[in-house]
C-alpha cells in the first residue's frame, strides 16, 4: 500500500472519530459541527501540520553558521539521498530525541532536541539523522505528522466528552446517554491510538534500513537506538502530545501521560538494533 493511499485510509479514519464525537456530543449539529472540523483538519494538516508540530515543541531553525556540524551531515545525508536538503531545527528539551516533518521532501523539516546533540557521539547522530532522512526520502513525514495533530484533536475532543456527558442525557437531538458518552470518550483515544501503531511500526523498519544504506554504517545507528534507550525513558519530554510519539526516532516519554501513551508506536528496540547488526555483518 503506498502512502498516499495509507494517508486517504488515515484520514477516514480518524476523520469518522471525530465526526462520531461530534455526533454523541451534539447530535445532528455536533456532526456539522464535527464534519466541518474534520474537512478543516484535513486541510489545514496537509498545509500547516509541519508548523503546528514544530510550534508544539517550541522548535527553532538554526542557521548554519549556529550548528555547522549539524548543517553539514544533513546536506551531505541528503545530497546521498537525492533529496532537497531539509530546514534543520533544535528543539530545546533535555529529553534525547529527533524527528522529522513536513509534507513532502521539498518541504521537509529535520529536528533534534538538546539532548541528543550532547549524548550521542558525532557518528551516532550521523545515524539518527539518516533514519530521519529516510522517513523523508520514504515520504512517511506526511503521514506521521497528520496522525499526529488530528489524534490530538481526537484526545482533545474525547477529554472535554468526558466532562460534558456525565451532565445530561439523551435531548431532543438525539445525544448520547452519559454512560455511552463516557465509554466512547474514553475509547476514541484507544482507536487513534491504534490506528498510528498499525501504520507507523512498519515504516520505522523501512527508515531504519534507508537511514542505515545512507549513512553507510548500521552499527552507528544501531549504537545511538542503544544509547537513546537507555536514557530517553528516564528524561521526559515536558512540551509536545503524547499523540505526535509516532514522528520520533524512540518513543518519548511525556509529563503528561494519556490515553495516547498506552500504545507504543514503535517496535521493540531490541529488534530495531538486531537488523541493524545484521546489516552491518
Amino acid at each position: 500500500m503506498t502512502s498516499q493511499i495509507k494517508t486517504v485510509f488515515l484520514l477516514a479514519l480518524l476523520s469518522s472519530i471525530i465526526i462520531l464525537l461530534g455526533g454523541m456530543l451534539g447530535g445532528r449539529s455536533g456532526i456539522i459541527i464535527a464534519f466541518g472540523l474534520a474537512l478543516l483538519m484535513n486541510v489545514g494538516s496537509y498545509w500547516y501540520s509541519d508548523k503546528i508540530v514544530l510550534s508544539m515543541y517550541r522548535a527553532r531553525e538554526v542557521a548554519p553558521e549556529e550548528a555547522p556540524y549539524l548543517h553539514r551531515i544533513v546536506e551531505e545525508l541528503a545530497a546521498n539521498a537525492g533529496i532537497p536538503k531539509p530546514r534543520v531545527c533544535v528543539v530545546p528539551e533535555e529529553a534525547p530525541n529527533a524527528f522529522a516533518t513536513g509534507r513532502d521532501p521539498q518541504h521537509a523539516v529535520v529536528a533534534a532536541t538538546d539532548g541528543i546533540l550532547r549524548l550521542l557521539t558525532p557518528e551516532q547522530l550521523r545515524g539518527v539523522l539518516a533514519h530521519e532522512i529516510g522517513h523523508i526520502v520514504n515520504r512517511d513525514i506526511l503521514i506521521q505528522t497528520i496522525a499526529g495533530v488530528m489524534a490530538s484533536a481526537i484526545v482533545t475532543l474525547a477529554n472535554i466528552f468526558q466532562f460534558t456527558a456525565i451532565f445530561g442525557g439523551r435531548d431532543d437531538e438525539g445525544r448520547s446517554s452519559p454512560l455511552a458518552g463516557l465509554v466512547l470518550a474514553l475509547l476514541a483515544p484507544v482507536a487513534a491510538g491504534l490506528i498510528q501503531m498499525a501504520i507507523s511500526r512498519s515504516r520505522e523498519y523501512l527508515a531504519d534500513d534507508t537511514g542505515a544504506r545512507l549513512c553507510g554504517r548500521p552499527q552507528d545507528l544501531a549504537g545511538a537506538l542503544r544509547r537513546l534507550g537507555e536514557y530517553s525513558s528516564r528524561i521526559p519530554m515536558r512540551s509536545g502530545n503524547p499523540s505526535t510519539e509516532q514522528m520520533f526516532i524512540v518513543t518519548p516519554v511525556f509529563l503528561s501521560g494519556g490515553m495516547a501513551s498506552l500504545f507504543s508506536t514503535h517496535p521493540p528496540l531490541e529488534e530495531r538494533i538486531a537488523r541493524l547488526m545484521d546489516m552491518a555483518r
